[in-house]
């Protein structure tokens, strides 16, 4: 509400929130999706003070979504909601467990400002590119003034404008973020002719302090000022890979606000890596973006980094 004392939390997420509609094995089940929602219920079953700004209809999906994630602790601003229909994404599996999608998606979230005052903004995916919904997303971003912002692109080849308007697109969201996350996929379709490497050093060139490229059962690689490490996957039998991706930059944001802004060695980005690498491999292994509670995670090996 205009006039609103701003209220302190942890992460706002701004992003698409929407109906995961499952095929495979002749079969079809709904679940609660989108990549920003997934990072938000993450973040909401860590413990973490979240709030969500998307676009649900006032319909029994939208009711379904909301549900979900307020059961995982997840604030769901009221201005996500809206008259119009609840956004899905129809995700038919392959034989190794990943999904091609089929989107039925609008994004136009509520433009006036918000009475919440963020630690970190994440936004990424669907919202970060949409139109008209990305124009409100970045007046967000100016106005809310966050110390920090973080960004998963999640390209979605079928929903963008051609390759030269989302990479303008792309690049003018990064050079907001202190944190970009993105596939190897992602990169290979922003950028055809560079290297991982290359890709991480040209986006690192825009201003983020950290950018990671994850590579599926190839682990990842974290690069910062200071260091850049590859980190490998933790092996585990996968059910469906949905929900991986924003597990890991789940796991980044957690870990970076209880880093604070202590410098990104080799150590702390390894830690980061592997916390990240572990929690992704929970979501992995059952099915849906089932992403993990915060007592899935304790583990002596992922104990803090030193602090000097």
């Amino acid at each position: 509400m205009i006039g609103a004392p701003a209220e302190p939390v942890d992460v706002l997420v701004v992003g698409e929130a929407l109906v995961d509609i499952v095929e495979g094995g002749g079969s079809a089940t709904e679940h609660p999706g989108g990549s920003p929602a997934n990072v938000a219920l993450g973040l909401g079953r860590r413990g973490i003070d979240v709030a969500l700004l998307t676009d649900l209809g006032r319909d029994p999906r939208g009711s379904r979504i909301a549900r979900h994630l307020e059961r995982s602790g997840v604030r769901v601003l009221a201005e996500s909601f809206s008259d119009r229909p609840t956004s899905t994404a129809t995700a038919t599996l392959r034989d190794d467990g990943s999904a091609s999608y089929l989107f039925d998606v609008q994004w136009n979230p509520g433009a006036a400002p918000l009475a919440v005052s963020p630690v970190v903004v994440h936004t990424g995916s669907i919202g970060a590119f949409l139109h008209p919904g990305r124009a409100t997303v970045i007046a967000h971003l100016d106005r809310l003034g966050a110390r920090l912002v973080t960004f998963d692109p999640n390209i979605r080849p079928a929903l963008l404008g051609t390759h030269a308007e989302t990479l303008a697109d792309f690049e003018d969201m990064a050079a907001r973020a202190g944190i970009v996350k993105m596939s190897d996929e992602d990169a290979q379709w922003l950028y055809p002719r560079l290297s991982p490497t290359e890709v991480s050093d040209r986006v690192r060139a825009l201003g983020p302090r950290l950018v990671v490229i994850t590579r599926g059962e190839g682990g990842s690689m974290l690069t910062a000022e200071a260091a850049a490490v590859s980190i490998a996957a933790s092996i585990v039998p996968v059910i469906d890979t949905i929900g991986a991706g924003d597990t890991y930059m789940t796991s980044l944001i957690a870990d970076v606000l209880a880093l604070s802004d202590r410098d990104l060695d080799r150590t702390r980005l390894e830690w980061l890596g592997r916390r990240a690498a572990r929690a992704a491999a929970i979501t992995v292994s059952r099915a849906g973006a089932d992403l993990p509670w915060q007592d899935e995670l304790a583990g002596a090996e992922l104990l803090s980094p030193s602090k000097g």
